[in-house]
């Protein structure tokens, strides 16, 4: 189904660059919520670190699907992100930093959501968008 409001419709090369870019940033903060998971069992915070990475895992879920929907092959690249978070040794710091790689994926999403034409995708999207951004506010909350 097609929304005909859509202003400035993306192209579906061009969706399909802007979807493996988010899967690439969503693997790459999964693995950093996974490994600082690991490091701070018993912490207070851990059980917030589970559930953003439990949150992750299900959008790089979400995108592998939609890439695949689309007669594509999903990026098996993880971003660069990790490899600047898994870094920072400071919990807090480290904290700090993944919510700033969510809000460039809130930013990445509130640009594209309204070039989507499909229905269905912008509000699978619209779901991720709106996952970021409780995440980000649970995050300040927590530390």
């Amino acid at each position: 189904m097609h929304d005909l409001s859509v202003s400035n419709p993306i192209s579906g090369d061009e969706l399909v660059a802007a979807l493996n870019e988010l899967l690439e940033a969503e693997r790459a903060g999964a693995r950093v919520a996974l490994e600082t998971a690991n490091q701070i069992k018993g912490h207070d915070l851990a059980p917030l670190v589970v559930e953003i990475q439990q949150d992750e895992v299900r959008w790089c879920k979400m995108l592998l699907g939609v890439i695949g929907s689309l007669g594509h092959s999903p990026s098996t690249i993880t971003g660069d992100f990790y490899e600047k978070a898994i870094a920072i040794e400071e919990l807090k710091e480290r904290l700090l930093f993944l919510n700033r790689g969510q809000g460039w994926v809130v930013r990445r999403l509130e640009k594209l959501i309204p070039r989507i034409q499909e229905s269905n995708i912008r509000s699978q999207l619209q779901a991720m968008l709106d996952a970021h951004i409780q995440n980000i506010q649970r995050v300040e909350e927590g530390v």
